[in-house]
């Protein structure tokens, strides 16, 4: 008989540990319930807590968890993931939802029990996250509707109805990109290499081909990361009785152990029938053949195929500090400091108030009822009161806040010359330094061009007969008053440079705000924000003289559209006078450039209050 204060759930989640180790085919696997979100790091899954009332939503949200990580523990190789893992953020995104996806399609196949386990975490999740209600792709990352389709067709099972809603935002376009890419692909499953390559032609359909990197077979042609593969298969091979015991405790007749050993016959054959095949097409379509396939002279845009670009011989991306001596950046800084020193107080109030609103949520925070860690002095009273309560560990969570780098791309144009363009820089200065003193890194970058009406550009298209509809005409200028690795005390003279006469000429948005987004991303932080400053459309009289009225401005919408589908960045925009909430989906606008000030911290602090990995962490 149960004593009184026995928690009527401990059985179950005693029984679901166990089989989650089974199914993991690691006995040492840790297994904590918390009210944290659930994860799966250092050797210890940590699954939702199950309360004494043991609903059915909390134990179908506990076992789909379980199976999850059971899964991935057993099927997937982290040496193997590496090798073929792409460099772009947004690659990788969708390499790790993927390479989830297979684990546990080859789990329900192999244990069909898992299936309805999983399916039953994912229609939670979807739920939480709103996706039975949307009404556009916008509204669903790619990398997760691709998860979903990848699951569809692996398994050949319905998916839940929220989540086969959010499914269906994407399924057209990815069927569309993809081709015949996912031809046979059930039998690229067992094979975590063989996937691998499937999974990084996928994303070169979709468009990412650039972030892929090397190709690890060109440059290892030993293949050692099959051989890991392989090696990791002999050893979890023997264990597949566990299988069976982890579906039995689900409550399925199933013989796991048969389809393993089909699972077997199919890897092997994938390996040695299919490996040249894969090989070949991963070298034909390889991301280091796709720049040349573009024509050098004029340039491609990312966002928009249609835009051109006559020359950029004389483009530039240079440092501050190359464009004037040091004594020069000095005496401009100092320029700048007296100029705006009635405006210094005021701007460092409002970082100062930034930075007490981004250090409150780097408190830190502690998971609870794990088995190992720091001993939790705070519940120590229940063993005391019954002492056949075990010990209760704390382990202290790590912060991704600090995960986060913060770009600010200052429209550099003559328009902004004078009192706009001074606030802008002291703004981006006071800014630099809060964000650093918070751990977050800042980049600070600046876009104009070298000359007025053209320039060199201009002169080599004259020379050359005046071609119609040359496409942009102008010779580009890309600053870099700060980059995010570098202190900003090593940088404080660069932003003087604004002040110097001559710097301001004409401004291409556009192409700006491409290049600052392609720095972004390759970056190896978790989050990604890029505010943009600027004064007006994009202008530049040499390139809309010989082009269309809206050529510079429907780049310039095609490039924002492109950023904030793919979501890897989060873009924000400030307008001094100038209405950018027609382009860009979060803006502001401020009649006087005096607002900038207030405007930049309030943007950022409602960036990082409502954090959108914060959301979906809670959602869960």
């Amino acid at each position: 008989m149960n004593k009184p204060n026995d928690n009527p759930a401990d059985p179950f989640k005693k029984a679901l540990a166990e089989a989650t180790r089974a199914m993991a085919a690691d006995g040492e696997l840790a297994i904590a319930y918390s009210i944290d979100p659930p994860g799966l790091s250092n050797d210890t899954a940590r699954l939702p807590q199950v309360s004494r009332r043991m609903t059915r939503q909390e134990v179908l949200l506990a076992r789909g968890t379980a199976d999850a990580y059971a899964l991935r523990t057993r099927f997937h190789n982290e040496t193997v993931h590496n090798r073929y893992m792409p460099t772009g953020h947004e690659a990788r995104e969708i390499y790790e939802v993927m390479a989830t996806a297979r684990c546990e399609a080859v789990g329900a196949r192999a244990m069909p029990g898992t299936a309805g386990n999983i399916e039953a975490k994912l229609e939670a999740e979807a739920l939480a996250l709103g996706y039975d209600q949307v009404q556009s792709f916008k509204e669903v990352p790619m990398a997760t509707a691709l998860s979903y389709y990848l699951r569809h067709v692996a398994t050949g099972r319905d998916m839940p109805p929220a989540v086969n809603h959010a499914m269906e935002q994407w399924k057209t376009m990815i069927e569309e990109r993809s081709g015949d890419t996912f031809d046979n692909i059930g039998e690229k499953m067992s094979d975590q290499a063989d996937f691998a390559k499937f999974a990084r032609q996928l994303i070169d359909d979709l468009g990412y081909g650039d972030q892929l990197g090397e190709d690890p077979d060109d440059m290892d042609p030993d293949d050692s990361g099959e051989d890991a593969e392989q090696d990791e298969q002999e050893q979890t091979d023997p264990d597949t009785d566990t299988g069976d015991t982890a579906d039995q405790e689900d409550g399925e007749d199933q013989q796991p152990e048969d389809s393993e050993q089909s699972m077997d016959q199919q890897q092997a054959q994938v390996s040695m029938d299919d490996s040249e095949e894969s090989e070949e097409a991963q070298e034909a379509e390889s991301p280091d053949g796709e720049p040349p396939l573009q024509p050098p002279v004029p340039p491609i845009s990312d966002a928009d195929p249609n835009y051109e670009v006559f020359t950029t011989a004389f483009d530039e991306e240079v440092l501050a500090e190359d464009l004037a001596e040091p004594a020069e950046l000095e005496r401009l800084r100092a320029y700048l400091d007296q100029q705006l020193e009635p405006l210094k107080g005021a701007v460092s109030r409002l970082a100062n108030k930034l930075q007490r609103r981004l250090q409150a949520q780097q408190n830190r925070s502690w998971s609870f009822d794990m088995e190992e860690g720091l001993l939790d002095a705070g519940r120590l009273a229940r063993v005391i009161s019954n002492p056949t309560t075990p010990l209760s560990f704390k382990v202290e969570q790590d912060t991704e806040f600090r995960d986060t780098v913060v770009t600010i791309l200052l429209d550099n144009s003559g328009s902004m010359r004078g009192r706009p363009i001074s606030i802008a820089a002291i703004c981006a200065d006071v800014l630099a330094r809060t964000l650093e003193r918070c751990q977050v890194k800042c980049e600070i970058l600046g876009f104009t061009t070298r000359a007025w009406k053209g320039g060199q550009s201009r002169e080599d298209w004259l020379q050359n007969g005046r071609p119609e509809a040359p496409g942009r005409l102008n010779d580009l200028r890309h600053i870099i008053y700060k980059s995010a690795d570098a202190p900003w005390r090593r940088s404080r003279p660069n932003l003087g440079l604004m002040m110097k006469e001559g710097l301001l000429k004409e401004n291409i948005d556009g192409e700006a705000l491409e290049w600052a987004h392609k720095r972004m991303m390759a970056r190896p932080e978790a989050r990604r924000i890029l505010m943009v400053i600027s004064d007006g459309a994009p202008v530049d009289d040499s390139t809309l003289s010989v082009n269309s009225a809206s050529y510079l401005e429907k780049h310039l919408r095609d490039v924002i559209a492109m950023i904030e589908k793919r979501r890897a960045v989060e873009l924000t925009a400030i307008g001094i006078g100038h209405d950018v909430t027609r382009y860009y989906e979060r803006a502001v606008t401020i009649t006087d450039a005096e607002q900038l000030a207030g405007a930049i911290t309030e943007q950022l602090a409602g960036l990082f209050d409502n954090d959108p990995r914060a959301a979906k962490r809670r959602a869960k």
